[in-house]
């Protein structure tokens, strides 16, 4: 698999399988200038570029090109943690950018705020020099002790407006999302600071019920994280945050589909109740890519057995070791069209934390991620446009 920049010359990549935008349109072509698409067309009626890459010659029969992926929730991967530092960051990025990911949030679980305003400082550092970094997602700490995960749950926190201020002020701008539980003191005016200063705020990790999520979203919260998981699941009689989410045309559900956090027929259930707004996230922690082991997420110890992570101290799923292609194939497995499971590693993240003008797409006037896959959606070739 070759990782390759778009952001200089010309490209042309023709007779594949485009599917973009909810729909699939066969011997396509795109051409990228300068690092965005400046045209988009069928059959042969391309023109010379820099480089002509034919999609049968390099993927075979039925190549499928689609946009570049964004991962909106990741932690790591090839055995470095995002919240380790540039380095780290780098060293996992280059794991998921080969897998398509070309663009991703930092995710950060829980930590002292001290520690978490000093990381996201760092990212918008970093951001000024690694064009696929979109900024930072806080994981905490203002999630509900009784649904922590693999957060350390002495480490959990209240939303105090001065705590959220403080994260908010040492991002400068980059915090991307906060996932929150709405129902702790101060949740719903969290949420609003968060919205106030540009940056989305997300239900997770939560004991709410279908009332309290509604305020949520009423409140201006837009994304669910991890759906199903951290959270109350659904009841007749007791709906929970994923209904009430799924019933929200404004909010994006986050989906992880690596067989572990949801069974294909739920993956299949968010698909068809809540078209156009689920986000293929991999929740990945550092064993991404890399073997079985002992593992640090965050303050918390963790064990891989078989791909699976687990918190040592309880248990519980400690983040994933999934890739997005991987997603993508496990969606389209689960029943999920191909279009739409496409769009949710593609559009559906990009418009939800604020990208949908310049990525998530191959249309022209959109920077020039895109991913070359075979007809069993292998990733063979991954492009990386300009700068946001």
């Amino acid at each position: 698999m070759t990782t390759d920049s778009a952001a200089t010359g010309s490209l042309v990549i023709h007779s594949a399988r485009l599917i973009e935008h909810g729909a699939e349109v066969a011997d396509s072509w795109v051409r990228i200038e300068g690092g965005r698409v400046v045209a988009v067309g069928t059959g042969q009626s391309w023109t010379r570029a820099d480089e002509v890459v034919d999609a049968t010659v390099v993927a075979g029969p039925d190549a499928v090109l689609t946009p570049g992926f964004i991962d909106i929730h990741c932690h790591g991967g090839a055995g470095a943690s995002f919240d380790d530092g540039a380095e780290a960051i780098r060293k996992a990025r280059a794991l998921h950018r080969s897998h398509g990911t070309t663009r991703s949030v930092i995710s950060l679980v829980t930590a002292p705020v001290d520690a978490l305003a000093q990381r996201v400082a760092e990212i918008a550092d970093l951001m000024e020099t690694d064009a696929d970094i979109l900024g930072s997602h806080l994981e905490g700490p203002f999630l509900d002790p009784a649904h922590h995960g693999a957060h350390e749950p002495t480490l959990l926190l209240a939303p105090a407006r001065d705590d959220v201020a403080r994260l908010l002020d040492a991002g400068r701008g980059t915090i991307r999302q906060v996932t929150i539980a709405p129902e702790l003191p101060g949740g719903l005016d969290a949420i609003r600071l968060i919205v106030d200063a540009g940056a989305v705020a997300a239900v997770g990790h939560t004991s709410a019920d279908a009332e309290t999520a509604v305020a949520a979203f009423d409140s201006g919260a837009t994304v669910l994280t991890h759906a199903f998981n951290a959270m109350p699941g659904i009841h007749h009689r007791a709906p929970g945050p994923v209904l009430a989410a799924a019933g929200d045309r404004r909010v994006v559900l986050e989906v992880i589909a690596d067989g572990v956090h949801l069974d294909p027929h739920v993956i299949k259930l968010v698909f068809d109740s809540a078209p156009g707004r689920v986000a293929l996230v991999t929740d990945a922690m550092a064993a991404a890519g890399s073997a079985d082991g002992h593992y640090d997420l965050g303050a918390v110890s963790v064990t891989v057995e078989d791909g699976i992570a687990r918190a040592d101290d309880t248990g519980s799923i400690a983040g994933s070791t999934l890739t997005q292609d991987d997603a993508l194939r496990r969606a389209v497995a689960a029943g999920a069209p191909l279009t739409e499971a496409v769009r949710a590693l593609t559009e559906t993240p990009a418009a939800a934390i604020g990208y949908g003008d310049r990525l998530g797409r191959l249309a022209v006037g959109y920077l020039g991620d895109a991913v070359l896959m075979d007809a069993q959606l292998q990733v063979v070739r991954v492009w990386v446009g300009d700068r946001p």
